[in-house]
C-alpha cells in the first residue's frame, strides 16, 4: 500500500514542484506590497522631516525628541540654541528637533533678547 502523501518523482529522482518561473510573480507581488506599505511611507516621512529641519528659523517654537519645548535663539550649522526659560539656553543637535510647534509667535516674552 502506498502512503497517502507520497510525492511524485521525475526520472531524475527529485521531487516535482512549482518551477522558479512560476514563483516569480509571487515574489514580485510581495516586494511591491513591502515597498508600498513600508518603504515608500518611510521615505516620505524622512523627506518631510528633512524639509522641516531645513526650514527652522530663529523665533520658532520647537519640541525636541526628549519632550523639551523651547524657542530657537540661534542656529549654527547642526547646532540649535533653544531658550527654555527666562535665562536658560540649551544647545541641541539639529536632528534632535522632532516638531515645530505652531504658534511660536505667541510667546513673545520668551523671545526677547
Amino acid at each position: 500500500m502506498e502512503p497517502l502523501f507520497a510525492q511524485s518523482t521525475n526520472s531524475a529522482g527529485s521531487a516535482a514542484g512549482p518551477s522558479f518561473l512560476s514563483m516569480m510573480p509571487m515574489f514580485i507581488l510581495m516586494f511591491a506590497i513591502i515597498y508600498f506599505l513600508i518603504l515608500r511611507p518611510q521615505q516620505k516621512k524622512q523627506k518631510q522631516t528633512q524639509q522641516m529641519l531645513e526650514g527652522i528659523k530663529k523665533g520658532d517654537k520647537v519640541c525636541t525628541i526628549g519632550g523639551m519645548y523651547g524657542i530657537v535663539m540661534g542656529i549654527h550649522d547642526q547646532i540649535v540654541v533653544l531658550k527654555v526659560g527666562e535665562n536658560n539656553k540649551i544647545e541641541f543637535k539639529k536632528s534632535a528637533i522632532s516638531t515645530v510647534v505652531p504658534g511660536g509667535e505667541e510667546n513673545k516674552d520668551l523671545k526677547k533678547e
